[in-house]
């Protein structure tokens, strides 16, 4: 089961909503006495339990009357930091931007907090119920004993994962009524799209080929390898003639397949094929047959019989595709400059 899942509902507008919109600056009032935050100084010396204690609990930030303090900060920020110490030692530099993005995040964090008390929006038990019940369902847990289970080897009790996803779910809600609602996605919009990325919905070449196969191997002495290339020589020579290759296959293959098929390999796209006899079957054109191809079991005669030219899908087929592509895109969007609009409107304070 995945972290990640269990610790929040996973859509990509939720995890908008918790980690908030990095690059936003906000507008904000800077107290130079207390520049721990922004300028990445060091935390001042302590003497002793107190001190640290007074140090990890000061305001970091005051969001309309609301703090964020020094230790959600830390707490914030500690995923990154671990991260980054894995990668190596951490500049004073870096872990100052590291802060500064975790306060970022927690000032964003606390401004839809509020909205969603503003708005007055609610949760019903029966919806966040609903929600625990996807989430076994997607992690394959059978049970509500399992998942707190799970949860408790995540260090989650049920109650604070009940907690989370009230709280999920209500910035769902909020973000639906301030942001989606408001996303449309026209259908000129879609066919722009889908014109200026053809490639993407383009299916791929694909190859109808037969073979003939002469087996060496590495436990083949030279004399046996030899004979096999003497036969190869008079097959090939045969097939390049005009004879019927796939008669040839089935008299001459050692391949126990190619014997009652006539060598057909079927159809297949670029990379689905043995490297040697892929690149062979890309040059030739249909009809046309290569010269002995060697591979390390054998030896190998190849005809490619067709190549079929991928067939672009209807506008149609994949209309619902590109809408949500398009919804996603500036539903993102939409709610980088909902987070922008909120933060100038409000009173941040950062300490």
């Amino acid at each position: 089961m995945k972290q990640r899942t269990l610790a929040a509902v996973t859509t990509t507008l939720v995890l908008l909503v918790v980690g908030g919109c990095g690059g936003n600056k906000a507008t904000v009032t800077k107290e130079p006495a207390a520049a721990t935050l922004t300028t990445g100084k060091p935390l001042p010396p302590t003497d002793g339990p107190k001190t640290m204690q007074r140090v990890t609990n000061a305001i970091a930030a005051i969001v309309n009357d609301e703090i964020i303090t020094m230790h959600d900060v830390n707490r914030e920020m500690q995923p990154a930091i671990s991260a980054a110490e894995k990668k190596g030692a951490v500049s004073d530099s870096a872990r100052s931007q590291i802060r500064t993005t975790a306060l970022d995040r927690l000032i964003e964090k606390k401004l839809t907090e509020q909205k969603v008390k503003e708005l007055n929006i609610k949760v019903s038990e029966e919806e966040i119920r609903q929600a625990i019940d996807d989430v076994r369902k997607q992690n394959n847990i059978p049970s509500q004993e399992a998942l707190v289970t799970a949860l408790a080897g995540q260090g989650l009790t049920f109650d604070q994962y009940h907690a989370q996803l009230q709280e999920q779910l209500e910035k769902l809600k909020l973000v639906s009524m301030e942001v989606r609602a408001k996303v449309q996605v026209g259908e000129s919009e879609m066919r722009d799209y889908y014109a200026a990325n053809l490639a993407k919905y383009t299916e791929d070449e694909t190859y109808h080929a037969r073979h003939i196969f002469f087996k060496t191997g590495e436990k083949a002495s030279p004399d046996a390898i030899k004979r096999s290339q003497a036969t190869a020589l008079a097959v090939l020579a045969d097939a390049k003639s005009g004879k019927d290759f796939a008669e040839l296959a089935k008299k001459f293959s050692e391949d126990p397949a190619a014997r009652k098929d006539g060598g057909d390999l079927g159809s297949f796209k670029k990379g689905d094929m043995q490297p040697e006899l892929e690149k062979t079957i890309l040059s030739l054109k249909p009809g046309e047959v290569s010269e002995l191809v060697v591979t390390p079991i054998g030896l190998h005669i190849i005809k490619l019989e067709a190549r079929v030219a991928g067939v672009i899908k209807p506008f149609e087929s994949v209309k619902a595709e590109i809408e949500e592509i398009l919804y996603r895109k500036k539903s993102e969007e939409r709610f980088s400059q909902w987070v922008k609009e909120l933060r100038s409107k409000a009173s941040i304070e950062i300490r």
